[in-house]
């Protein structure tokens, strides 16, 4: 049997989201969308920096999150049609 696409992007979103620390950030962005890394390391307290930016990117590589770029900041926000589809417990 051959993968589709669809079934490709579960799969990535569903290892993202089997990371802990990941599901938290998920969740903080449901809470309040559009966030850069610092702001969420500051609610996060536990992870480094550097080890955040590597979630987001996870994140943001599964389809999860979108995000934009303003000056040096990157903001990321959890797309909620991709959350609905995949994983609709985020947005409980």
């Amino acid at each position: 049997m051959k993968e589709t696409k669809d079934q490709q992007q579960a799969v990535k979103i569903y290892k993202a989201l089997g990371e802990p620390t990941r599901l938290k950030i998920a969740l903080l962005l449901k809470e309040e969308s559009d966030q850069c890394c610092s702001v969420l390391g500051d609610k996060l307290q536990t992870v480094a920096i550097s080890t955040l930016s590597h979630h987001l990117k996870q994140m943001a590589e599964s389809g999860l999150l979108t995000s934009r770029k303003e000056g040096t900041f990157i903001y990321y926000t959890l797309d909620k049609e991709v959350a609905a589809r995949y994983a609709p417990y985020l947005l409980e």
